[in-house]
């Protein structure tokens, strides 16, 4: 008989340090809870600078970073820090814990180096796929080149040395068999579900408010590629040429552009109907997304965010709120009914799908209703969790273990 006990798993992630990773500290914790012993390795950051420290039930091992690179020099130095520390943690963990399997979580695409290192001991990989990081890289930069290459060459790398993946939906697959050349089966569809303990309804809190009828709300990384723009635009439109002077925006998340885009929304002369709340604890997002009539997922139409999966969406999903967004595919399929679709990167057909929404109560209500009953019986973590546990039988009997 197997025994969930004697199977350890390792997971290393560089862009950001749990348990703020949601989808990685679901995972890990998940693991544990059946009886599995997880490590990480992650970078320090967001609060979480111990270097050594176990939460509840968790080995984390964390590293210092450069500061994040923004060019060909400055990514450079901030990867070959992270393999070099990754590498170092990992011998550690190696000797005071011990590993079956190493899970890397990209981006970018090149921990499978670390892992490679261990092969001798029969240690294996599993590669966890977060972002298609050559379409990230055009998002970024907006184009393509030597660069872009060698993100596709990693890539191939990557899926060469893995035993199996999980990615987050169905475009990610696609990427895995024909980019990746992986055999179909060893492709797990793990989608990032919701925790609904997490994600209370509760009271909204009128006074966030500002005197306003309605608050428009947006939950996530404030960040180049999240299209924080094109909601200010939106914003923008609704008040000076739609004339609505009763609705207020609540922008909740903290990011590399924040000061950019606050300045941004200050030079359009919203900062009386526009907060920025900067990076908050759940207890904040909460009364924000509360307080919500819709809330927002502006993310422009590129080839990364059509094959992506944003967890915002599904977030709102959980309380009930009724989403506009554009027309992206993965979108879509989270979504469904649950959401007005905007034609793509169109910040006034975005401002008029708002208020769409704002004049018709009844299909709010209904909207939020078929979101949050998706995320309860489909969606939320508590069905999705299944592949993990499902994926990591599978391989640790195919071990013997």
């Amino acid at each position: 008989m197997n025994d969930r006990n004697n199977r350890k798993i390792l997971i290393i992630v560089e862009n950001l340090p749990v348990p703020f990773d949601t989808r990685v500290w679901q995972e890990a914790t998940t693991l544990v809870e059946n009886g599995y012993t997880v490590s990480v390795i992650c970078p320090k950051g967001k609060g979480y600078e111990a270097e050594k420290e176990t939460i509840d039930g968790v080995h984390i091992y964390r590293h210092d970073l450069p500061t994040e690179g923004s060019g060909p020099i400055g990514y450079w130095r901030e990867y070959t820090t992270a393999l070099r520390e990754e590498y170092r943690l990992a011998k550690q963990c190696y000797e005071e814990v011990g590993f079956d399997v190493i899970q890397g979580c990209n981006p970018p695409d090149d921990i499978y180096m670390v892992a490679k290192k261990f092969r001798k001991y029969g240690v294996q990989y599993v590669f966890d796929h977060h972002d298609v990081c050559p379409e990230l890289f055009i998002a970024k930069f907006g184009k393509k080149g030597l660069l872009y290459r060698s993100q596709l060459y990693f890539e191939r790398q990557t899926y060469k040395h893995c035993t199996f993946a999980f990615v987050t939906n169905e475009s990610y697959k696609r990427v895995a068999i024909e980019r990746g050349k992986m055999d179909p089966k060893d492709v797990l569809i793990l989608r990032s579900g919701p925790k609904l303990e997490r994600l209370r309804i509760q009271d909204p809190k009128p006074e966030l408010k500002k005197g306003r009828k309605y608050m428009i709300g947006y939950l996530g990384v404030i960040g180049k590629q999240e299209g924080i723009p094109y909601l200010l635009e939106a914003a923008k439109y609704i008040r000076d040429t739609l004339h609505r002077d009763d609705v207020c925006y609540g922008i909740v998340g903290g990011g590399t552009s924040l000061e950019e885009l606050k300045k941004l929304s200050h030079d359009m002369g919203l900062d009386d109907i526009v907060t920025f709340t900067g990076r908050a604890p759940d207890d904040v997002m909460l009364d924000y997304l509360n307080t919500a009539d819709v809330c927002v997922n502006p993310d422009e139409w590129n080839p990364m965010n059509d094959k992506s999966t944003m967890n915002k969406v599904l977030e709102y999903m959980a309380l009930a709120k009724p989403i506009v967004q554009f027309d992206l595919t993965e979108g879509r399929f989270s979504a469904q009914e649950a959401s007005l679709y905007a034609k793509p990167n169109d910040s006034v057909d975005m401002a008029k799908k708002i208020v769409e929404l704002l004049d018709d109560e009844e299909k709010r209500r209904r909207m939020g209703a078929f979101g949050r009953k998706r995320v309860m019986e489909e969606l939320s973590w508590e069905h999705t969790s299944k592949v993990l546990l499902e994926g990591y039988d599978r391989f640790f009997k195919k071990i013997g273990k």
